[in-house]
C-alpha cells in the first residue's frame, strides 16, 4: 500500500495506507512560522518563536484528533536507544526536557509520539492486535545500529506484540539519489547487516550513495515485520516541500512523524 498526501486547507502531510491509527509525516506546509522556517516548523531550538511552534503542533493535533498536551517528543542524539513511554513522559513541546533517545514506543491510549527529521529516516510502527505504537528517528548511525529492529523488539518485549502483526511505514528522507557519503557509512551498514544490504550501496569514485529507506526496510523485515510502506520522497530533491539539513546547511526547521495510540478495537 502506498504513502499518500492529505490536505486540509494549507496543511499538507503524508499518511501510510497500512497504518490504521492517526499518524502523519509532516511537510513544510500549513503552519504559522515565517521566513526560512516557513511554515510548519515543529522543532523548538531552531530559532523559531515558541508560540509559533506551539501553534504548529496544535494545528497537527487538531488534524489528527489528539490532545497536544499528551505528546511525547524524542530528544534525539543519533543513537539506538528506544524508550518505553507513558503519560508521565508528557513534558511539553521542548524535547530537550526529555531523556535522550531516538525511538519511542507506547501502549498508552491517547499518547501521541513525535520524532523529528530533516534528511534522516522517520519510521512509524503500529500493532493493530495490541494497540501499541512506535516512532523512530533513524539517522545513518541509528540505521547502522539497527534502531528499527530494536524498536520492534522493544514492542514485543514490553507489550507482547508479535512482529508479524506490526505494520510499519518509512517516511520522507534523503534518498538514494542524494545521500553521498564517505566509506564509514557503508562500512557501518555491512558490519551490521552483511552482504544483504550491499545492493543498497552504490560506489561512485571515492564516495558512496546509500539507500537508507531500503536498509531500514531490510532491518524491519529481518525483525519479522511483514508489511512496510515506503515513501518515495527525497527531502533533498524536494527541499521546497521538506526541510533538508544538507541543502540548507542547517538553516532550517524540522518536520517529523507523529503516531497516536488508540484504544484497541473489541
Amino acid at each position: 500500500m502506498p504513502i499518500t498526501t492529505q490536505k486540509i486547507g494549507t496543511l499538507e502531510y503524508l499518511t501510510a495506507d497500512g497504518i490504521s491509527v492517526p499518524h502523519c509525516f509532516t511537510t513544510r506546509f500549513g503552519g504559522v512560522s515565517t521566513a526560512h522556517l516557513s511554515s510548519l516548523n515543529i522543532g523548538m531550538h531552531r530559532g523559531d518563536e515558541p508560540e509559533n511552534v506551539a501553534k504548529n503542533h496544535e494545528i497537527l493535533a487538531n488534524a489528527l484528533g489528539y490532545d497536544v498536551k499528551k505528546s511525547v517528543l524524542a530528544h534525539q542524539v543519533h543513537s539506538d536507544v528506544v524508550r518505553i513511554v507513558t503519560e508521565k513522559d508528557c513534558l511539553g513541546l521542548d524535547h530537550h526536557l526529555q531523556p535522550e533517545c531516538d525511538g519511542l514506543v507506547t501502549n498508552t491510549p491517547g499518547l501521541a509520539l513525535v520524532v523529528f527529521t530533516a534528511d534522516c529516516t522517520p519510521i512509524l510502527l503500529h500493532d493493530p492486535v495490541t494497540g501499541a505504537v512506535g516512532a523512530v528517528h533513524a539517522g545513518w548511525r541509528g540505521t547502522a545500529m539497527d534502531i528499527a529492529g530494536k524498536a520492534v523488539r522493544a514492542m514485543e518485549k514490553a507489550f507482547g506484540c508479535e512482529s508479524k502483526n506490526i505494520r510499519a511505514a518509512i517516511g520522507p528522507n534523503i534518498g538514494f539519489c542524494c545521500f553521498e557519503v564517505d566509506a564509514e557509512v557503508p562500512t557501518a551498514m555491512t558490519e551490521t547487516f552483511g552482504e544483504a544490504v550491499e545492493k543498497f550501496i552504490r560506489p561512485q569514485g571515492d564516495k558512496y550513495y546509500v539507500n537508507l529507506k531500503e536498509i531500514n526496510r531490510h532491518a524491519l523485515c529481518r525483525a519479522g515485520v511483514r508489511h512496510v510502506d515506503v515513501s518515495t520522497h527525497c527531502t533533498a530533491c524536494q527541499s521546497d516541500r521538506f526541510w533538508s539539513h544538507r541543502i540548507t546547511h542547517g538553516e532550517r526547521g524540522s518536520q517529523g512523524a507523529i503516531i497516536v495510540c488508540k484504544e484497541r478495537e473489541t
